[in-house]
């Protein structure tokens, strides 16, 4: 029986065009080719941040964080940041007596952000609060903490395979592969991915019938 599902941020619970046109603006580059550079990174399996270091060699992504804030520039996540799908299943699991946490690798900020959405969840927490991001064995133990459940009664949600899919399932969660995303659609059919998953997903809607199954 689930009796818990953990989502990750973005590319499952938010869209990352805006996140990706404010590096662009900031980088002054045209957000096509910043958009390219990450489908480039993300087709050789490599973190995102590494579009970043390809327009800018040696470039310090947390500096350079820092000084867009100072500047006003910094992040910004709101309800249109949303996917449509997020508010009613959410809702919907509550409702159904599942506890509902969103934990992803985003920074205090962002989770900030994200909590005063007053999206309907149990805990909105990210990896810059715990001080451990994905896909680091420690993140998805304080995963299994927060969830109050065993490891296999617990779903992790995420588009992500080498940040979601494999460390959670080798964390001993349950794991669905959400399709959408530049990773989610890329890697959707890739064998390992396709072995791994528990459920593979079109829509946060279609978790009810995990949880009814």
């Amino acid at each position: 029986m689930i009796e818990t599902i953990v989502f990750d941020v973005g590319e499952t619970i938010t869209r990352d065009d805006r996140y990706w046109e404010a590096w662009a603006s900031w980088l002054d580059v045209p957000r096509h080719t910043l958009s390219a550079l990450v489908g480039a990174v993300v087709a050789r399996g490599l973190d995102n941040a590494e579009a970043l270091r390809l327009l800018r060699p040696g470039i310090d992504v947390a500096a350079e964080y820092r000084a867009r804030e100072a500047a006003g520039r910094g992040e910004c996540v709101d309800e249109s940041d949303l996917y449509q799908d997020v508010r009613p299943a959410l809702a919907a699991l509550r409702e159904a007596g599942v506890r509902v946490i969103i934990a992803g690798n985003q920074t205090p900020r962002a989770g900030e952000l994200l909590r005063d959405l007053d999206l309907p969840a149990d805990l909105i927490v990210t990896s810059g609060e715990w001080g451990v991001a994905k896909p680091q064995p420690g993140f998805f133990r304080r995963v299994v903490e927060v969830a109050q459940a065993a490891p296999n009664s617990t779903v992790y949600v995420g588009d992500h395979p080498a940040n979601d899919v494999f460390p959670a399932k080798a964390a001993g969660l349950r794991v669905a592969h959400i399709r959408r995303g530049p990773w989610g659609y890329l890697w959707a059919d890739d064998a390992d991915v396709v072995a791994a998953a528990d459920w593979r997903i079109d829509s946060l809607t279609q978790l009810m019938a995990i949880t009814e199954g």
